[in-house]
């Protein structure tokens, strides 16, 4: 059991099989895009596997001195060629290692294999069980099984910075990291606000996060190689002077300055620093002081200042490198991160879409949207043969004259298409020049939204005086003759209605309504 060539072989036998496995999974069919990340994840846990085996398959053919001396054992000489000695003593053990582990599994490994192909929900169990999906656990409710970005308590650091012009909403945010396809991120920040630790610490974060979430939503692809590649990148580019919004001769003197925290004055006879030299002007007449002043003309002791030349010098000196430090830091984190940003640039176009949406709804219709989705999915029909057939019969489909499809999917017959008059345009100018085709379609237009929203557009109202009126000037000229001709009825109302009055006396409404306004009735 603890030959190195057995070892060996059995090495090359699981790296086949592990081969085996993640081509069965890759080429799976991946409808939704949950399956296609656990997909994923499944064939980068067999690719880690095989690394190790090959790692360490490639360290045994190293080691030689134990290859020779295992062959030079399992080889009998000459003198004693049915000296079958060595393979009794290597069955005995293998025979009490079984006898002190009876219930020890022989296909550990295929058990293995099976546990990775395994799909779920094969075994006809309750709709009530649900699996454990250790992937849903890699991802918040927000990310939505990586589908969006979870970029809210980055955007709160963002707005949180100093030195920034205005406080962003979280969509103009989501611009912002969408504009770094076409250069450096951040770019719209002032040199003074990149330059702080608030801006280290946030771009930090903004980066680990996004790595992380490469990491979990794509777990096939080599991003740790490619982030390398990205820092040797920004050395160089760095080295050359290129990052011209990075320049060090700028920033680093009002940072340090800002660092630290400022000279002020030092008074000798009181021992003490102030910060500004109003508060030092004040002290000098102080009783305090004036003591102080006497004591040291009494002494001959020379004051002492802790911060000396020497020390201011090496104190400023320190804190330009460190902002130095900083600065690169930044410019690094910066250059890494919209990297990153440029390979999630679809992902962050849909995170946006979807917090657009999600503005639009409801608290009601936001409830009703989490409790589908923490509704398993439905397990996939087991109906290959039965969609192959139909494919099949969908590509035999021959439709030379591009006849409409029926309920079945198929072409309908010629003389059906004739009777209907399918073959006749008609074009609507209201409805942007639309054609329809049958006349059953043009008079079913007529009430539908395309048809209205022209008449709308126009100022019209769709009523059905301007039923079969396509054109857009017949439509304005008989709104025009439909108002007079309304007109015209009002004042035939007017002069045919006739009213009495109390003494019995007959007009016509015009006549007596204005004789009553005047009070002659």
């Amino acid at each position: 059991m603890d030959s190195i060539i057995e070892t060996q072989r059995q090495t090359h036998e699981e790296i086949e099989r592990y081969e085996t496995a993640l081509y069965s999974l890759l080429s799976r069919n991946q409808p939704t895009h949950e399956i296609r990340v656990q997909t994923e994840h499944k064939a980068a846990q067999v690719l880690d596997r095989i690394s190790s085996r090959v790692t360490a398959l490639h360290n045994s053919y190293l080691d030689e001195d134990a290859r020779k001396a295992e062959i030079g054992t399992l080889s009998a000489p000459a003198a004693a060629q049915n000296d079958l000695s060595e393979f009794y003593a290597r069955l005995v053990k293998v025979q009490d290692h079984y006898n002190k582990y009876p219930d020890a599994v022989a296909g550990g490994f295929d058990m293995e294999l099976a546990a990775i192909l395994e799909e779920g929900n094969q075994d006809g169990l309750e709709d009530d069980y649900e699996e454990e999906d250790p992937i849903s656990l890699l991802f918040s409710g927000e990310e939505a099984y990586g589908k969006y970005l979870d970029l809210y308590a980055n955007h709160t650091a963002y707005n949180n910075l100093k030195n920034i012009s205005k406080r962003l909403p979280y969509l103009q945010y989501l611009d912002i990291l969408l504009a770094a396809q076409n250069g450096l991120l951040h770019s719209e920040l002032s040199k003074e606000a990149r330059a702080t630790k608030d801006y280290e610490v946030y771009i930090q974060q903004l980066h680990d996060y996004l790595l992380s979430f490469v990491k979990r939503t794509q777990p096939l692809v080599d991003i740790q190689t490619k982030h390398q590649e990205a820092e040797v990148e920004f050395y160089q580019k760095w080295d050359d002077g290129e990052f011209v919004d990075w320049d060090e001769s700028k920033i680093t003197k009002r940072s340090a300055n800002a660092d630290g925290a400022g000279e002020g004055v030092w008074c000798s006879a009181c021992q003490k620093s102030y910060s500004k030299r109003t508060v030092y002007d004040a002290h000098l007449t102080s009783k305090k002081h004036m003591k102080a002043i006497a004591k040291q003309a009494a002494s001959e002791k020379p004051p002492q200042n802790p911060n000396g030349t020497q020390n201011i010098t090496a104190q400023l000196t320190g804190n330009v490198q460190l902002v130095k430090s900083r600065l690169r830091s930044s410019a690094l984190l910066t250059y890494l991160s919209t990297s990153l940003l440029v390979v999630l640039v679809p992902t962050i176009s849909e995170t946006k879409s979807n917090v657009e949406r999600r503005f639009s709804l409801t608290a009601r219709e936001r409830e009703q949207e989490l409790l589908e989705q923490s509704k398993p999915p439905p397990a996939p029909m087991n109906t290959s043969g039965d969609a192959a057939a139909e494919e099949e019969e969908e590509e035999r489909i021959y439709n030379p004259l591009k006849l409409p499809l029926g309920w079945d999917g198929k072409p309908i017959p010629y003389w059906l298409y004739k009777l209907h008059g399918l073959g006749v345009e008609y074009r609507c100018e209201i409805c942007s020049d639309h054609v329809y085709m049958g006349r059953k379609n043009f008079d079913r237009h007529f009430q539908e939204s395309r048809h209205a929203f022209g008449m709308r557009a126009l100022g019209l109202p769709n009523t059905k005086h301007f039923h079969e009126i396509t054109r857009i000037e017949d439509a304005l000229s008989l709104a025009e003759k439909l108002k007079q001709e309304g007109r015209h009825e009002i004042f035939e109302q007017e002069t045919m209605e006739e009213l009495e009055d109390d003494e019995g006396n007959v007009y016509n409404r015009k006549t007596y309504e204005d004789l009553k306004k005047q009070g002659l009735i």
